[in-house]
């Protein structure tokens, strides 16, 4: 099945319709009104899989519609043959790069997200003019569906189509030969995408993930600071790549810290947050199960509820943290937050270099000259300061990781970029053809060495 899909799609990609500016715009726009016409469907299959609100859907979700305008408003532009500068030694003759579409994708999501993580994508992939096969994640099988639903109704399966099933459908994906591959998940999954697509050459886009550590200065504005790590950090119950995943807090600040992140989560989810509408659960058993034993690994100042039947982890702060501990070593993608003290930023910084380079780093600081100090001596996919997780809303922003986070962007242009071949073209007229670099060479070497530089 997947190679007759494919085969399809090459045959259809090799016609030629789909490199014509002006196509890939109008499926832009059917993408768009096809989100719109099956809103109802989409918030409700983000309900069951994840007990999503309608308003933190449309925030999350549905906000891949300013994807779709992004493309939309630049794609003529990022389409255009790009005039480069030629050299002296290669005139008359001119140069230009061209964008050509790669031919067919396949993209991979993941169940956090599972609706934004499968159209995002693949609005680069439409932009650039290639022909896609979309592969949700079954862990989140409501949505799957809404997606299968979507591209079905609004594409040509020849063009655009999906694959649900199981990890049984993305090993036989991963068994063709695709022009390019975007996977969105763990990194163990991540080095077996690498590695199937390794067989065929095909290139890569790895958006993983990691600890992305979020260090707080004691020059903050504390209610401010509270409040945005606390949205970001348990935004879809924590659920989320570029989540902050441990706070690393100067001492000082630290106890005014954590009592100001608890006056945030009343405000935010009530007294008891499993009767918040706006409060997402935990996508499986099996994801429940391994961050209840993180709880063993400190003490608990905030949160600890849990309620299995449910699947419902309350937001939780954890102090007295060992470094060694599992919570400390795992990415945790979930709502638990462990914060660590530091006297010294020379300490934090040092801790964050001893780890894998994260996909995205916090900073929250008054001071421009620790914001760039840390900017300077670290490492990692991305960054926000005095802020959390509203990077990836920058359409203009590539996103992607560095290291074991990831490999390759998207976003915006990025997406065009990495859905694109840039093709270079040297064009030479035949009025004049000068001999100089014709052998023989007797009696040219000192003009050839000029022109060099030697």
């Amino acid at each position: 099945m997947p190679h007759s899909l494919l085969q399809n799609q090459r045959q259809f990609f090799n016609i030629g319709t789909t490199k014509d500016v002006d196509f890939r715009i109008a499926q832009l726009k059917a993408l768009r009104q096809a989100i719109q016409a099956h809103e109802s469907e989409i918030l409700t299959a983000l309900k069951a899989d994840l007990h999503k609100s309608t308003g933190e859907a449309y925030l999350s979700e549905l906000l891949v519609l300013k994807e779709i305008d992004y493309a939309l408003k630049h794609i003529r532009q990022w389409a255009k043959p790009l005039r480069i500068s030629t050299p002296l030694e290669q005139l008359p003759g001119r140069s230009r790069i061209y964008p050509e579409p790669l031919g067919v994708v396949l993209i991979m999501g993941a169940w956090n997200y599972p609706f934004q993580l499968m159209m995002a994508p693949l609005v680069g992939a439409i932009a650039a003019g290639n022909c896609a096969i979309l592969k949700p994640s079954e862990i989140a099988p409501h949505t799957s569906r809404v997606v299968a639903d979507v591209i079905s109704k609004t594409f040509d399966p020849q063009y655009v189509t999906v694959m649900e099933g199981g990890a049984e459908v993305s090993q036989a994906l991963l068994e063709e030969k695709f022009d390019h591959i975007l996977f969105t998940g763990s990194a163990a999954i991540g080095k077996l995408v690498m590695a199937a697509a390794a067989k065929h050459l095909t290139p890569v886009t790895l958006e993983l993930g990691g600890k992305s550590p979020c260090i707080v200065d004691r020059d903050i504005h504390l209610e401010h600071t509270a409040r945005r790590i606390i949205w970001g950090k348990f935004l879809n119950a924590g659920q989320t790549c570029v989540a902050p995943d441990y706070l690393l807090v100067q001492k000082n600040v630290k106890a005014d810290l954590i009592q100001a992140m608890q006056i945030v989560i009343r405000e935010f989810y009530g007294d008891d947050p499993s009767q918040c509408e706006d409060y997402v659960r935990i996508i499986s058993d099996r994801h429940f199960e391994r961050l209840v034993q993180f709880l063993g690994d400190g003490r608990v100042v905030i949160g600890g509820d849990k309620n299995p039947s449910d699947r419902y982890l309350a937001p939780t702060v954890m102090d007295q943290v060992p470094l060694d501990a599992a919570l400390m070593q795992e990415e945790i993608f979930g709502p638990i937050l462990p914060v660590v003290e530091y006297e010294d930023l020379e300490e934090a910084i040092a801790l964050i270099n001893a780890r894998p380079k994260p996909l995205a780093l916090y900073i929250f600081s008054r001071s421009q000259q620790i914001q760039n100090r840390i900017l300077k001596e670290t490492s990692s996919g991305g960054a926000a300061i005095n802020d959390t997780v509203m990077q990836f809303g920058v359409s203009a922003l590539p996103f992607g990781g560095v290291g074991d986070s990831g490999i390759g962007q998207y976003h915006g242009k990025a997406s065009f970029d990495t859905f694109s071949h840039y093709k270079s073209v040297l064009y030479k007229p035949f009025w004049l053809d000068i001999k100089l670099r014709y052998a023989p060479y007797k009696g040219k070497l000192g003009l050839l060495k000029k022109i060099i530089g030697w």
